[in-house]
């Protein structure tokens, strides 16, 4: 069963209200829009109706999602097969002028790994499925790209991706193993790091796999350059008040984010914004760092980035290395 993320954290952060214009740009097992739905529905008879468009890159999520969210009827439902960065151009073809929230999930869900719905594109380092390593059909599989990098450009790419310390062995082994018998599977491409990592990896703490597979995930999904371009056109998305939450898995991709969000977020008078101990929050009461960025002024909703709960992590281990940011345009 899919599990959505922080999702009390997000709803939290977002505040979705009923008849307010929301996008979910990371579809997945819709756990996060199902929830917001519930809350842009209105009250009462008569009120106009709130409107979600929702996309994810995985076709099968869309249909899956097709079938299972089910709004009332005075609710606007907008699913799509599509990337995120997309989201300007549909809000243009649905006559959405602007957002009152957005929710950026950068983790695959739950339903893509083992056992789920979703799974069979290669995503999992726990069972043997073809190495597609891809949301959708139209970009490459990892297969098809292994047989062509140079040991030297794999390492690199494991390196700034995973951050991973043995880079240099598990390209050459990954890169000989190509080679020679091939890598098509994520079992082959499991036994190729295996055989370049010490026994007592990271003294058992993490799978072997875990840094290659992210870094080859996000290289071949072109993951950090879409976020990028996305963060970058949020000034022309949001409406005045609009929220954006934004939950990474990785520290590049929090890095990122951070990035872009103090990029929108300047000191307006010498004071800082500061955060709830507990869940991170900005004080709404405090001035805020803001600088006017396309007409709009941006607050931080969340000084520091907000984490799992140990209740959800001894629930959902793969909340383990979510963090949650959010700003409000002003």
């Amino acid at each position: 069963m899919h599990i959505p993320v922080l999702l009390q954290e997000v709803l939290e952060v977002l505040e979705p209200k009923p008849g307010e214009i929301f996008a979910d740009g990371t579809l997945g097992g819709g756990g996060h829009a199902r929830e917001i739905l519930v809350r842009i529905t209105p009250a009462a008879a008569g009120k106009p109706g709130g409107t979600l468009l929702a996309v994810d890159r995985d076709r099968r999520a869309i249909e899956q999602a097709a079938k299972t969210l089910q709004p009332q009827t005075t609710v606007r439902l907008l699913i799509e097969p599509a990337n995120y960065v997309q989201l300007p151009e549909l809000m243009k073809r649905f006559g959405i002028n602007k957002l009152d929230g957005l929710l950026i999930d950068l983790g695959f869900s739950s339903e893509q790994i083992t056992g789920g719905t979703l799974s069979g594109r290669g995503f999992s380092f726990m069972t043997d499925e073809p190495l597609l390593m891809t949301y959708d059909d139209n970009t490459r599989p990892l297969a098809e790209l292994l047989a062509e990098l140079s040991e030297k450009d794999l390492a690199a790419i494991i390196r700034e991706y995973g951050e991973e310390r043995y880079s240099g062995q598990i390209a050459n082994c990954i890169a000989s193993a190509a080679r020679h018998e091939g890598i098509a599977t994520t079992g082959q491409l499991v036994a190729a790091i295996k055989k370049a990592v010490p026994a007592n990896y990271e003294n058992g703490r993490i799978n072997p796999a875990t840094r290659t597979f992210q870094a080859l995930r996000i290289y071949t999904n072109g993951e950090l350059r879409q976020l990028e371009e996305l963060l970058g056109r949020l000034p022309e998305m949001m409406a005045k008040g609009g929220r954006v939450a934004v939950i990474s898995f990785h520290s590049l991709e929090d890095r990122i984010v951070k990035h872009h969000f103090q990029q929108l977020v300047r000191n307006n008078d010498g004071r800082s914004v500061r955060g709830d101990r507990n869940s991170g929050l900005a004080h709404s009461g405090e001035t805020p760092n803001s600088v006017v960025a396309s007409g709009l002024a941006a607050q931080l909703i969340t000084k520091k980035p907000i984490t799992a709960s140990e209740q959800e992590l001894a629930a959902n281990p793969r909340s383990r290395s979510a963090k949650l940011r959010a700003i409000r345009f002003l």
